[in-house]
Parts: C-alpha cells; sequence; structure tokens
C-alpha cells in the first residue's frame, strides 16, 4: 500500500490541446502510463496534485479520468490552475458514481488517510502584486488549514500536496509556510513549475519542511514513491 505522487499531467482526451507541442513532452501519455504501470501496483495510491486536464467543463473532463481511472491504483485529485472543468464536491463526487470511477477521489478541503501517512493539501498560489492576489491567497490558505485540520482528526503523519510552490530558490509564500508549520508538517510536495522554470524550483529543507517539486516533467513522467507499502 505505497503512496506515489506525480503532478500537472495536464490530459487533453476530451479537448483539443496536447501537450506533444512543448520540448520533452513527446508522447508523453504514452510515457506517463508506461512508467505509471511499471511502479504503481493496484493496492497503491497515486496523489496528482493540479493540472488535471485541460477540459473547460466538467462534462468534457471523462475520458480523462476514465484514463487514469485504468491505470493501477487509487488517485487523489487536488485542483490545478487549469482545472477549469472543477466544480463542487457534491458535483463531482456524482459525476464519479454516475461513471463508475471508483478508483478516484477528491481532496479538497479535507483529507485522506492512507496507511500511515494523510494526504491533505489545496491548490496553493504564489503572491503577487495586486489586492486580488491577496484575497486569492487567504483564501487559499484557509483551504489548506481545512485540509490540515481534517488530516489531525485522522491521525498520521500529515503530507501536504500543493499544486503552487510554496516556496522557491529566491523567495517563499509566508501565508501558507506558517499554515504548514503550524501543523507540524515535514514534507511537502508541489506542482506547477516545467521546463526553464523548474531552475527556480527548491528541493530540500527549509525551516524543518523537506520540499520536492513533482510536475510531470521534472519527474521524467514517472510517479515519485512517498511512502513505502
Amino acid at each position: 500500500m505505497a503512496v506515489f505522487t506525480i503532478g500537472d499531467v495536464h490530459l487533453s482526451f476530451g479537448a483539443d490541446k496536447p501537450m506533444d507541442v512543448f520540448g520533452g513532452w513527446q508522447d508523453y501519455v504514452h510515457r506517463l502510463e508506461h512508467n505509471w504501470r511499471a511502479v504503481v501496483e493496484p493496492a497503491d495510491t497515486v496523489v496528482i496534485p493540479g493540472d488535471i486536464s485541460w477540459a473547460m467543463k466538467l462534462p468534457q473532463v471523462l475520458p480523462d479520468l476514465q484514463f487514469l481511472h485504468s491505470l493501477p491504483g487509487r488517485k487523489l485529485l487536488l485542483k490545478g490552475n487549469h482545472d477549469l472543468w472543477w466544480e463542487t464536491m457534491a458535483k463531482m463526487n456524482a459525476f464519479l458514481e454516475e461513471n463508475d470511477l471508483s478508483s478516484l477521489r477528491f481532496v479538497y478541503n479535507n483529507a485522506c488517510r492512507v496507511g500511515d501517512v494523510t494526504v491533505c493539501g489545496s491548490r496553493g498560489w504564489m503572491l503577487g502584486e495586486g489586492e486580488d492576489d491577496r484575497k486569492i491567497l487567504l483564501r487559499e490558505a484557509g483551504r489548506l488549514t481545512l485540509s490540515l485540520q481534517a488530516a489531525a482528526a485522522l491521525g498520521g503523519e500529515p503530507v501536504a500536496f500543493l499544486h503552487y510552490p510554496p516556496v522557491l530558490q529566491d523567495r517563499q509564500c509566508d501565508e501558507l509556510v506558517a499554515v504548514l508549520r503550524q501543523f507540524g508538517v515535514k514534507r511537502c510536495y508541489y506542482g506547477h513549475l516545467h521546463g526553464p522554470a523548474l531552475a527556480g524550483a527548491f528541493v530540500g529543507l527549509r525551516d524543518g519542511i523537506h520540499y520536492r517539486v513533482v510536475s510531470c516533467d521534472a519527474l521524467q513522467f514517472c510517479p515519485l514513491l512517498v511512502q513505502k507499502g
């Protein structure tokens, strides 16, 4: 019952926006599937911290979710900035049930215990210059707090997954890092960064928290082991 993670799979079975046009992404769906099947067993869990699909509406995401469902393991899905199909939990859970997507579950203001660890997180945000950015950031900090509170109730080590990086080489999002530290998070995985932007990613230990970037191209399209079974 191992836990893996990989972010930013950017599937587009229901939308005409393949990632193959970008450098390093050629034949990425085949590579992702091949690597996933090589390392993930049916009893394992894979956390996908955002940018799951290019679909714009919930019905359009169906073929992408069906693809994920066909892969081994349970999948825990978090929201990314490109997941414009994302709806309320009630609507999304009903959609999963209606389409027999039993291996998928959403992490959104909640948490999920998997063996000795508890998966929690939110989309996150990087602080910008405007008041709108500030409002979004505080909302995401609130969502992260709700998720970590749910994790505390479930027990186990809280392992955080964010879409946006809470830290970079030259700066960090103090509001989100403060929430992680408040709840004693020791491990945080994030995505969002691709290509040249990966040079600015922070990987390592900072103030007691170990950070790791897990966007698809950063991992060479192979899920990363988070916790052994």
